[in-house]
């Protein structure tokens, strides 16, 4: 059957199990809320809901080098206690995802973070291009609605899929390290450098540098 996006957010919202885990729950039992959220809880990925409201304002900062000093990523993550904060699960889970943070390149934490100026543009030039296929305007929402949803797939961490791992999620790694460890925790920022980005390359004329050596 078809799972609406509606159906998928009262899941999360039940939950707080990411959004790709709520819509193959939704899939798997047909649709039905209450054998969905069995099955997530079945799956350890709607323990982290019940620890959700918990405050996690210890943590640590994280960091990764790549390239020989050419990328690096800063990341903090959030813990309830410091003492979690030096547990190796904890520390290995922040190292991981720093690593993950430099190969996919995300721009935001969260969905919520996206600007929805961005979001409006990109639904424009989904709908241009929908439109000119001809489709109705009902299939067109859909589309729409699925290419908006791959765009937050694509720039949100927590919706990206984990590079060591492609069948899950950041978020549902996330929700595996909460359940794990028994504490709240909280991917709250990253920073990734890359060297030389943004700086004007200065180009090298090869003939004039030959002419001087030469002492023309």
């Amino acid at each position: 059957m078809s799972i609406t996006a509606a159906q998928v957010n009262e899941l999360r919202k039940a939950t707080g199990a990411g959004l790709m885990d709520c819509k193959k729950a939704l899939t798997e039992t047909n649709g039905d809320h209450e054998k969905a959220i069995d099955y997530l809880r079945t799956k350890g990925l709607a323990a982290a809901s019940k620890k959700a409201g918990r405050a996690a304002t210890e943590g640590m900062v994280g960091s990764y080098i790549h390239g020989g000093g050419k990328i690096g990523v800063l990341v903090e993550v959030n813990c309830e206690t410091d003492f979690v904060a030096k547990n190796d699960n904890f520390q290995n889970f922040v190292k991981d995802i720093a690593m993950h943070i430099a190969a996919a390149s995300p721009l935001y934490v969260r969905r919520e973070e996206v600007p929805e100026e961005l979001i409006e543009r990109e639904k424009a030039i989904y709908r241009e291009k929908a439109k000119e296929s001809g489709k109705p305007a009902a299939i067109i929402e859909k589309i729409l609605e699925g290419q908006v949803n791959k765009f937050y797939g694509d720039i949100c961490l927590l919706e990206q899929a984990y590079v060591k791992d492609p069948d899950k999620t950041i978020q549902t790694f996330l929700n595996e390290t909460i359940a794990s460890i028994g504490e709240n925790m909280s991917i709250r920022r990253f920073t990734k450098f890359v060297l030389g980005e943004g700086l004007a390359k200065k180009e090298s004329d090869f003939a004039a540098e030959v002419a001087a050596a030469a002492g023309v």
